[in-house]
């Protein structure tokens, strides 16, 4: 039904037009009488063989909501309902902010992509923890955070830390995002020094949480090898949580959309089917360095359940899904965790 009848009537609208009115649509029914029981009903389907154990959380499936989607934390218990296993809310900043002029959110139909320059726009951490304190569901969530577009990469460790307070007692764990290709500079914080730093400072700070939360980090497709060796270094060194790979690319290569429409969109992280072979690389070789040490969320061009044993064949424990979902709609979540569900049990990494 959404693919016949709902995605071409959205596909009229500019896509954060689409956005905001199917969102919005949702907690409507949502919140009407029958609206939760109707929506599990539709779409959720569970299967005792799809829990994990990742760095001492329980997930009742492996398959999550990416950070973008859900950036002010107001559609978790809907997402719930929806049968995701886990949601990540964010990019959140200390500060609210409006992000990068409009229009910054771009369909490439043909490849099944999205561009997007959003800018980390979003309405301030402590509205997202006000929100959290109220949600209905126990769906496991995750805080993305990052920094704010007009704060300086030297006081970066600030607007981090201002975020990893203010949500540690609402979410169960962190991702730390230095990967956006759409805050100036922010993927220069990707560098060894600069990353080992902040990092450091986050797992310094979670030691004197009464709870500490698991913190991972979120990188780029775009790092050479060398790069990835450094992460691996890194994450091995500080024994972080887990990885998400991967963040937008800025890369444009080999794309069925004509290449005028491409260089009319201009800049911005490029998600969806045209980032899977390139995503699935990077989950591969990280695996391959770590190990198998320290667990994996794979993330990119996952727009069915092929796709999605594909990152975990890679090495993926979890996944994690955005522009497939809003090509796919709702449909894609079940039949993901029925594929999953259908083979053999993978050995999952318990921290």
């Amino acid at each position: 039904m959404y693919k016949q009848l709902l995605r071409p009537l959205l596909f009229q609208m500019s896509p954060e037009d689409a956005h905001h009115f199917t969102t919005s649509m949702l907690r409507r029914l949502y919140h009407s009488p029958g609206g939760e029981a109707l929506l599990r009903k539709m779409y959720d389907w569970e299967d005792n063989k799809l829990e994990r154990k990742l760095f001492g959380l329980t997930f009742k499936n492996p398959v999550g909501l990416a950070a973008g989607f859900d950036k002010n934390a107001e559609m978790v218990d809907e997402m719930a309902a929806l049968g995701f296993g886990f949601v990540e809310i964010g990019t959140l900043t200390p500060r609210p902010q409006e992000g990068n002029p409009k229009p910054r959110l771009f369909r490439l139909s043909k490849d099944e992509s999205l561009v997007n320059r959003m800018g980390f726009n979003n309405e301030g951490v402590d509205a997202a923890v006000e929100r959290l304190r109220k949600r209905q569901s126990n769906i496991i969530v995750g805080g993305n955070i990052g920094k704010n577009k007009v704060t300086p990469n030297a006081q970066a460790e600030e607007d981090y830390e201002y975020c990893f307070n203010a949500l540690h007692e609402v979410v169960d764990y962190f991702t730390v995002n230095v990967s956006s290709p759409n805050t100036p500079d922010l993927r220069e914080l990707q560098e060894k020094d600069p990353l080992k730093h902040l990092l450091q400072h986050l797992i310094d700070l979670n030691q004197q949480k009464a709870q500490p939360k698991p913190i991972l980090l979120k990188i780029a497709p775009d790092l050479s090898n060398h790069q990835l060796d450094d992460i691996v270094e890194i994450c091995l060194e500080l024994n972080m949580d887990g990885l998400i790979a991967n963040n937008t690319t800025i890369e444009r290569e080999g794309l069925l959309t004509p290449k005028s429409k491409v260089k009319a969109i201009g800049a911005g992280g490029l998600s969806g089917r045209a980032v899977r072979k390139r995503s699935t690389e990077v989950i591969r070789y990280l695996n391959q360095q770590l190990g198998g040490q320290i667990p994996i969320i794979g993330v990119g061009g996952i727009a069915s359940a092929k796709d999605a044993l594909e990152k975990l064949d890679a090495g993926a424990s979890l996944i994690q899904l955005y522009t497939g979902f809003v090509y796919e709609g709702p449909t894609v979540l079940k039949k993901i965790k029925q594929a999953i569900a259908s083979r053999p049990a993978l050995e999952s990494i318990e921290r």
